[in-house]
């Protein structure tokens, strides 16, 4: 069940819409155990189209309503492949934003990530913690997720909100809570709208602890903290509902419950 509310629901009218992140297939430098940050922009490796083929394929009886990537080469082939492979959102356009960049990790990019941690441990961090000169500090990437989902809140809330589409209830849909391994719509089966978010994994990592621990999002049943606040897989999914309300010209968020995390399903034939 949906966690507190970030917002009192009482007599308020919502509308709820499904959030999918995604994180882009494996590179060559992912596969060397090199780190890539924003100076690298490499394209994705024969696995990793395989492993975005098979997102596609796991994804393809999905409805989605709208689509982002990060503006990096290896986000963009893995929507566009999932995009390719989907046969029930014919015709969608793929947004393009900056917003959804991986982490910045200054010096350290194109050197070995055993390298990093170990300047990490030397500073006394951990790997998600530590900031590399010139590097961007967690906080900064977190400002990025935050602008991002207030600049989704509004698009996709100006598009639906009149079309009949805002549920009159007081409380949004919520999800049951569901397995790691499961189907591919769970959550999302009512929702006005669903996003596809494709972008990193330091990214997703932010994205989700802010979630958590600021928004007051709810989590599936038996959800372990290691799992939770783990690296997710390439092509790895997290997925969500969020309902938001209409306070004036804008739109709010008023509580977002998670359906899943670090889903892999879909590449296990892959290994």
């Amino acid at each position: 069940m949906c966690g507190p509310a970030v917002r009192n629901l009482h007599s308020m009218k919502t509308l709820t819409f499904g959030l999918t992140l995604v994180r882009h297939g494996e590179t060559q430098c992912n596969k060397e155990g090199r780190l890539q940050g924003q100076a690298i922009d490499s394209p994705l490796s024969e696995t990793g189209l395989q492993q975005a083929e098979a997102a596609g394929r796991y994804l393809r009886e999905v409805k989605f309503s709208h689509a982002f990537a990060s503006d990096m080469l290896r986000a963009k082939q893995t929507a566009e492949t999932i995009l390719q492979h989907n046969s029930s959102s014919s015709g969608l356009q793929l947004a393009v934003d900056s917003l959804l960049k991986e982490k910045n990790f200054g010096i350290a990019e194109g050197g070995r990530v055993q390298e990093f941690k170990d300047m990490a441990r030397a500073a006394g961090k951990s790997f998600m913690d530590f900031t590399p000169p010139q590097g961007e500090t967690q906080e900064q990437v977190k400002e990025r997720v935050k602008r991002f989902l207030e600049k989704m809140l509004q698009q996709i809330g100006a598009e639906r909100w009149n079309r009949g589409e805002p549920d009159n209830t007081s409380t949004p849909a919520s999800p049951e809570a569901a397995p790691i391994e499961g189907r591919a719509g769970d959550g999302v089966g009512d929702a006005a709208g669903h996003a596809l978010v494709v972008t990193h994994g330091v990214y997703m990592y932010v994205a989700v602890r802010y979630f958590v621990e600021e928004l007051q999002c709810s989590l599936p049943q038996g959800s372990e903290r290691a799992h939770l606040f783990s690296l997710s897989p390439n092509t790895g999914m997290c997925r969500f509902t969020v309902s938001t309300t209409k306070e004036g010209d804008r739109f709010v968020l008023t509580r977002i419950c998670c359906v899943f995390l670090h889903r892999q399903d879909h590449v296990k034939d892959l290994h």
